[in-house]
Parts: C-alpha cells; structure tokens; sequence
C-alpha cells in the first residue's frame, strides 16, 4: 500500500476523485469534497482521504473513499501521513459503519436525518402541520421546478443572476461569517451531478434546494436549501416535497438534509456550546425544522479521531476546518457583522462593568458622587436595553441603544480628558482610563455596523 503525497489538486486529481466518489462515496458528505478547498491523500490507485489542513490538522470529510473493506486500512494510512506531515488527524462526519470497525475514538456530534422518499406520501399524511404549510405556499402561487445548474445558454443567465443575488442576500443575513469545509454555500460551482430545484413565485425566485448525489446509497443529500426571507410560508417545505417525489420516482432509497450539529445525546460540553452558541445558530430550530418533516430514523453522526489525540482538541480542529483556519478571525469577523453577537457581548460586559462603578472610590474617579450613581444607573439600564434587544431585535429600540453608546463614548471622553486625565498617576490608573475612554467608542462602531447590517439583510 502507498499513499501518494497530497500536492494541490488539479483538475485531473478532482476526476480522479469524482470516480472514486461515484465508485465508493457511501458517505452523505462524499459528494462534498470535490468542492474547493479540499486535498486529497490518494492510496494506491483505487481510495483516497478528502481532507482539508488547517495548519496544525488534517481534517478529513467523512469516512475514506475506497471499499468497505479497506476504509480502515486508508483511514491508518491518512493518520500517518498527517504524522508525517506534522499535523494531527481527524474524520469528521463518520457514521456507525466507519466507527464500529475502526479502532479510532468517537464523539458524537449531532444526528442525520434520514428519509424514504417511497414513504414520503406516509409522512405527509401524520403531519396536518406539514401539509398545511403544503397548501399555503400553493395558494401564494409558489411553483418549483427544476433546472440544469450546467445550462451555459443565454436564457438561463437570468435564473443563474437570481440564484446568485439570493445566496449573496442569505449570506449576508446570518449572525455568523460565512463558513467552509462542509458548510460552503456555493450552489453555482456545480458539477453535472449536481441538481439544482428553484421556487417561483410568478417570475420572482424566493427559494432554493440544490441537491448532491450519495452515490454508494443511490441517494441523495439535500444540500443547501435557501430561502428568501419575504417567501411564503410553506415555500421551503414546497422544495422538499418536490424532491422527496422526485427521488420516489426515480426509484431513490435514501434521502436526507444532512447533519443536524449538536442534537442528540451529545456530550455535556457540546450541550453547553449548543446553549452558548445558540444566538448565532438556532441548532434545536435546525432539529426540529427535520423532525417536523418526519425522517424514518435519526442517524448518529460523529468525529472519529486517533486514541492519542483529546477530545476537545480534535473538535477545535474541526471548528478551524469550518472558520477557514483561523478561529480568531473568524470569531472577528463574526463579531462585526452580526447584531445578535455584539448586543449579547454588550450586555453581558456591561454586568460587571457596572458592578465595579457601583463599588469605585466616588472621590477618586468622579466629580461628584452623584456623577457615579449617574453612571450606574445610565450603565444598568443600557444593559437592560441590549438584554431586551438580545430578546427581540426592534429598529426602533436598536437605533435608541446606539445612539445611547455614542453618547456615552462622547461624554466618557470629555470627563476623562478634563477630569481624570489629570490625576492619573500610576500605570493601572491610566489603563482603567483608557479603557472607559475606548470600550465605548469601539462599541459604537460595532453595534452601528451590526445594526446597519441587520437592515440590509
């Protein structure tokens, strides 16, 4: 057995890979690792490991592309090239097959649900609420079809214009910054097994479900289902029943959405990430969105990695492999574009910063006592504005806290310049300072950004 070294892929590697995906891809990811960003470590001429580096990891999308049989063999002979390399190694979006005969650790990270598209009619008829929302997109006139995604003609540049002016305007409207790995949103970079269905209502796009091939299971994976947020109700469960009927009728066995990340029984630290980072992705609504749509069963999904390698450390490989790299610029960039991000920092800062107004020295730090209580009281109840804002987001209230900070920046400036500046004699002292003068200038910045983001998206 050899495994080739993994240069830069070239479009005769990615042919190479196609054939192996249609050869072996069992996995509902398989199809996914011909987007871009991925390498490939090839083993022997008939399996190979898709994977990106993150430049202290090699994380790889799924079990390995080769026969049941040799899966094992090439998941030990990825780990040791990553060795080799440098880098640590793990599989991300394993399932049962892979975990139960490999000799590799395994977390659970979330569940997949999984579909029959022959019993598709069996589940409308359990759910009222589902067909309900059935026949309010047909009374809205939402239509679906679906069109070739590698249709280069001249009548199709209007319908690929749409396409591309309704990923971008969904792009923008999530808390979080666009993500790679297994979570790019790239409809358009489609190959010719891709299948691409849009919803209409008259001539005007409002929803999209582009559709990968899991070729080992003569199935399919719902990839990316987009919608515009002004659609009608019902508009996004129109495109799955299109496709569910469309995959019934040509004889499909197997249909899912994907992962569902952090559901199930997971870990106790994931529970606790799923709580945290539920104001920048709704993980219990992503489950029960599917639930609702009554899968045949849940499968459970997980993170493979070698016994040598900690858990925590082979999951914040995987979150490098989803923020391009980079886990602090992602966490940047996040924090200047979404609403929901800022205003909870905002609030939850503003607890302690309070806290220590209302037990500093009156004399020392302000004017007059009253000028403190002043500020505890302004500082209380602006974090009891961003609290509500956090809770539900209104125009009105947001433009009310910006300003407020803006004011609070100004003032803060003028006080510290013409009152504590001048008796600022130790290194702490003046750090303390400069920190009430800036915290809130940069705050302003954000929150202004954040907010001017929420009204364009």
């Amino acid at each position: 057995m050899t495994a080739a070294p993994p240069p830069q892929p070239d479009q005769a590697a990615r042919a190479r890979v196609l054939a192996l995906v249609r050869r072996h891809g069992w996995n509902a990811t398989s199809f996914q690792v011909l987007e871009r960003d991925f390498r490939y470590l090839f083993v022997d001429d008939d399996a190979c490991v898709a994977y990106v580096d993150t430049g202290s990891a090699w994380v790889a999308a799924g079990a390995p592309l080769a026969a049941e049989a040799r899966v094992g063999e090439v998941a030990r002979a990825f780990v040791a090239a990553a060795g080799a390399a440098g880098r640590r190694a793990s599989f991300f979006a394993t399932e049962e097959r892979f975990t139960s005969s490999s000799p590799f650790r395994a977390v659970l990270v979330g569940e997949q649900a999984v579909w029959d598209p022959a019993r598709w009619d069996q589940a409308l008829r359990g759910s009222p609420g589902l067909r309900e929302q059935l026949r309010r997109a047909r009374a809205k006139g939402v239509r679906v079809r679906a069109i070739a995604a590698d249709d280069g003609s001249a009548s199709a540049e209007p319908i690929r214009a749409a396409i591309a002016g309704l990923i971008d305007r969904w792009l923008r409207g999530r808390e979080l910054a666009p993500l790679g790995f297994l979570a790019r949103v790239e409809p358009m970079a489609l190959l010719p097994d891709h299948r691409l269905m849009v919803a209409e209502r008259g001539d005007t796009l409002v929803g999209l479900l582009s559709i990968a091939p899991v070729c080992g299971r003569d199935g399919w994976l719902l990839q990316n289902l987009l919608r515009e947020p002004t659609a009608p109700n019902g508009t996004a469960e129109t495109l799955i029943d299109h496709a569910m009927r469309s995959a019934a009728g040509e004889g499909r066995s197997f249909v899912t959405l994907g992962l569902a990340p952090l559901a199930g029984e997971v870990r106790l630290p994931l529970r606790f990430a799923r709580l945290v980072g539920a104001p920048l992705y709704n993980f219990e609504g992503l489950r029960a969105f599917k639930a609702k749509l009554r899968p045949a069963r849940w499968d459970r999904i997980y993170l493979s990695f070698p016994a040598g390698t900690a858990p925590l450390r082979a999951v914040l490989d995987v979150l490098a492999a989803f923020a391009h790299g980079g886990l602090l610029r992602f966490g940047l960039r996040t924090l200047l574009r979404g609403p929901a991000v800022v205003v909870s920092a905002l609030a939850f800062l503003l607890v302690p910063w309070t806290a220590l107004l209302a037990t500093a020295d009156a004399a020392r730090w302000f004017p007059h006592p009253a000028v403190k209580w002043a500020w505890v009281a302004f500082d209380a109840l602006l974090a009891g504005g961003l609290f509500a804002l956090r809770a539900r987001w209104r125009d009105g209230l947001a433009r009310l806290l910006t300003f407020a900070i803006g004011a609070d920046a100004v003032v803060t400036a003028l006080e510290s310049a013409c009152w504590n500046a001048g008796r600022a004699v130790t290194t702490a002292t003046k750090a303390i300072i400069a920190v009430a003068m800036i915290a809130p200038a940069v705050a302003f910045v954000v929150v202004s950004r954040a907010t001017a983001r929420r009204r364009t998206s």
